[in-house]
């Protein structure tokens, strides 16, 4: 089974996390049975969870990518009046 990242975990919310680490766990399982056909559908599932905090990863992004924009902007306002 194929963890997420640590970040995209953080933004899980406590329902996601729970279903996260249960689907983990029977993916776990599964494996150590050498059952990989149902471990694969497991990892779809994991994959299809996660899509929603991955979204919220992105948007943290572009509003950090923006705030660094208007601090860069500013500067530059600042070193033009200078």
């Amino acid at each position: 089974m194929r963890h997420c990242s640590v970040q995209v975990r953080g933004l899980l919310t406590r329902d996601e996390l729970d279903r996260y680490n249960a689907l983990m766990e029977v993916g776990s399982y599964l494996e150590s049975q050498e059952q990989y056909d149902l471990a694969y559908t497991i990892q779809q599932e994991v994959d299809i969870l996660i899509l929603p905090a991955i979204e919220r990863l992105k948007d943290k992004s572009r509003a950090r990518d923006q705030a660094t924009v208007e601090y860069l902007e500013s500067l530059r306002k600042d070193e033009e009046l200078s």
